[in-house]
């Protein structure tokens, strides 16, 4: 299970904790590339800030892959729009 829907899980099972309250806004400023209070992080219990890392970890993964998935897009344009050789 990736760390996003373990993340899920921790707030749901304890949503007023200040791990699920740090957790939430970590997922909403990586998202909105807003800011987030990185004493948040430090004032977690230790599964909660593994799963902060790991959010962060996946986050910047699905990104990647989709940055590459958008250069795939733009060369399949680029090409199409290319001049045939006859």
């Amino acid at each position: 299970m990736n760390n996003i829907k373990k993340a899920a899980k921790f707030v749901m099972a304890k949503p007023e904790s200040d791990e699920a309250k740090a957790l939430l806004a970590l997922a909403v400023a990586l998202e909105t590339k807003g800011p987030y209070e990185v004493n948040m992080l430090y004032e977690m219990d230790h599964e909660g800030f593994k799963l902060a890392m790991g959010m962060i970890d996946d986050w910047r993964l699905d990104r990647h892959y989709l940055s590459k998935l958008h250069l795939l897009d733009h060369a399949d344009v680029n090409r199409a729009n290319a001049p045939q050789a006859k």
